[in-house]
């Protein structure tokens, strides 16, 4: 019986070509192992049967990008203000395979390190529910965390108690005032949805903003969903589910 080597070295031998090359066939999701298909290049292997798929390509993957739908209670915060906790439960941790929306109509072939190489890049309140994006992508990354302040975010927000003289008019007004976290907050566009329901529109959302704004006018939140980030929706994206940007989608 041979010594296990890493499934790379061993791909490399076979295929006599080299180990980058090996790696990169194996975290494309092209090289099987007894059947299963193995993403890891430093899997061990003895005498199993290694293929690779003929479809095989050394062609560099395409970056993705992922929209979930994050349920209440679930954290979605950047790694720096990330709790680190193990016993947290994070929105990272729903991007597997089994979540994906069965209405996903993407075809793209799902990968492992679509989900373990993929950044928040639209932090959301523990608290709150609704959309939230992973993204390979830099460019995309780039877009939704320097152009932050220009993307639009609608907001459905259920409320209690009675809202002061005057407050619907504040929220809406430019000159309304609201300073948070040290900065002068951007005009939003506030209307009521139904007697306990408001709708927000605003741009360059932060975490806390919102809460902040319906407690100066006497409201209290009791639940927040994110419906929409730009022009991408959360549409019928289920809660706890994901699917992939689609190639016409623009934020």
């Amino acid at each position: 019986m041979t010594e296990p080597v890493r499934l790379a070295k061993r791909l490399a031998e076979l295929l006599a070509c080299s180990r980058s090359e090996a790696e990169q066939y194996i975290e494309g999701g092209w090289v099987s192992v007894d059947g299963m298909v193995v993403e890891e290049p430093q899997f061990r292997v003895q005498n199993q049967t290694i293929v690779l798929s003929p479809d095989a390509s050394l062609l560099a993957l395409t970056p993705v990008t992922l929209l979930l739908h994050k349920p209440a209670g679930f954290e979605a915060r950047d790694a720096a203000n990330a709790s680190g906790d193990p016993a947290v439960k994070t929105a990272a941790g729903l991007l597997t395979l089994a979540n994906r929306s069965p209405a996903d109509r993407s075809g793209i072939r799902p990968l492992k390190k679509h989900f373990s190489a993929s950044e928040l890049a639209t932090p959301l309140a523990t608290a709150a529910s609704g959309l939230v994006v992973f993204t390979q992508d830099w460019r995309m990354l780039r877009k939704l965390r320097e152009d932050a302040r220009l993307l639009e975010h609608e907001v459905i927000v259920e409320v209690s108690a009675d809202i002061r003289p005057g407050g619907l008019e504040r929220l809406n007004r430019i000159d309304h005032g609201f300073t948070f976290q040290g900065a002068l907050l951007p005009p939003a566009k506030v209307s009521w949805q139904s007697e306990a329901r408001l709708r927000f529109a605003l741009k360059g959302e932060v975490a806390g903003q919102i809460d902040y704004m319906c407690e100066s006018v006497g409201l209290k939140v009791d639940a927040m969903k994110r419906l929409r980030v730009g022009r991408v929706s959360l549409s019928q994206l289920q809660p706890g589910q994901w699917r992939y940007l689609l190639p016409h989608e623009r934020f």
